[in-house]
């Protein structure tokens, strides 16, 4: 009785064949399902990447690329998310049809102008993060300095957008321009350019902290190096005329007999072709660490000065702490508060008749001041109100 259900070898191969194609078609749906959901999951990390980039980016260039702290660390324990953020910095090389012309537009600007003195500034965060804040630097900076000229190295705010932003002041006649630098140029002839041509040729490690910190340590130091004149900070606001100042910088601390103990690159004053400039391009260019916070800024000047500040052939000058620095980065958010009581307005109005009588200004250092508020009637609030040209300023900017 069981012959009848006995299949015949035909159709035993049929049915092998059938089996067979469903087994392969399963298979195939499986690895198709299986990438999709790897490439689903590619794009969630990468965009989360691409998130925990631009906030590092902004928070590091809050100083803009340009404030400089004490130590501190920034991890990447990811290698993966570390690799990833490699790419971002590419765009720092990227040649534009503007940068050709660094020198002749630096040229024209500066003609353009009876400059008083020449300052510059640095800003490699996208032009949209350019804030109220620094806003307010640079008017600070025209309101004490008028017949002075800026100009901001940044290819993000040589665009519409940043002319825009600084279209209030352009409007009033003065003299302040973006203009996207030639870093092959900055850099040529000088002992950074070996040491550029290794990073953007993939032959040195940039390191954990970002490498545009630390070539806006290093873009400062060569472009006053090449036209002389002023570097500021953009978190650092301006209260006297610096037109008499040459070949200083400023010292962040100091002991107890008055000795400086570490100095600090956020505001630095120096002629063309100074040669201090190119010593600290020099101990740049052969110490450079990107792994160490501040190892190639505010440590790097003051590991040089230290050398040579008692041979003659260098002609500069260490200012006090009071010149630049009149409140350390521990302190600066009594600066924000407002006064609690009649003491407290007193303590504010003593501290402002003596920044006015002793400091060229006061650097905010926006790795720490940039969560605080300004609250009406504190002291920044009221350099504010005393230093602004377009006033626009809003409390909870």
């Amino acid at each position: 009785m069981f012959d009848s259900l006995r299949f015949s070898p035909i159709k035993v191969n049929i049915f092998s064949i059938i089996t067979s194609a469903l087994i392969i078609f399963v298979i195939i749906s499986a690895n198709s399902l299986f990438s999709n959901s790897l490439s689903i999951y590619s794009v969630a990390d990468e965009n989360r990447s691409n998130h925990r980039e631009l906030r590092t980016h902004k928070i590091s260039q809050l100083l803009k690329s340009t404030s400089s702290d004490d130590q501190v660390r920034i991890k990447l324990t990811d290698k993966v998310t570390e690799e990833k953020g490699r790419i971002p910095e590419l765009k720092l090389f990227e040649s534009t049809n503007l940068m050709p012309k660094f020198d002749s537009r630096v040229g024209k600007f500066f003609s353009r102008y009876e400059c008083k003195a020449q300052f510059f500034m640095t800003w490699i965060s996208p032009a949209e993060s350019f804030g109220s804040r620094e806003f307010f630097v640079i008017e600070s900076l025209f309101k004490t300095n008028p017949i002075g000229c800026l100009i901001i190295l940044s290819k993000t705010m040589d665009s519409r957008y940043g002319y825009r932003i600084l279209k209030p002041l352009i409007k009033r006649g003065y003299g302040v321009e973006a203009i996207t630098p030639n870093l092959y140029s900055l850099f040529n002839n000088t002992p950074s350019e070996k040491w550029f041509d290794d990073i953007k040729n993939g032959k040195r490690d940039t390191g954990e902290i970002p490498l545009a910190q630390n070539l806006s340590n290093l873009i400062r130091l060569a472009v006053l190096y090449k036209f002389g004149g002023i570097y500021l900070d953009t978190d650092f606001i301006v209260l006297k005329d610096f037109s008499g100042l040459r070949n200083s910088i400023g010292a962040q601390s100091i002991d107890l007999n008055g000795n400086w103990t570490r100095l600090n690159n956020a505001v630095l004053a120096f002629d063309k072709k100074h040669p201090l400039l190119y010593m600290f391009m020099e101990e740049f260019a052969l110490t450079f660490d990107g792994n160490r916070w501040g190892h190639n800024g505010p440590y790097l000047v003051s590991r040089v000065v230290d050398r040579v500040e008692k041979e003659k052939d260098f002609n500069f000058t260490v200012l006090p702490p009071m010149a630049f620095y009149p409140v350390d980065w521990i302190r600066v958010a009594r600066f924000f508060a407002r006064p609690n009581d009649q003491n407290g307005e007193k303590w504010i109005k003593a501290k402002l008749r003596q920044l006015k009588r002793e400091a060229y200004g006061v650097h905010l250092w926006n790795r720490q001041s940039s969560r605080f508020n300004i609250e009406e009637g504190s002291i920044i609030d009221r350099l504010i109100s005393d230093r602004c040209i377009v006033c626009r300023y809003t409390y909870n900017s």
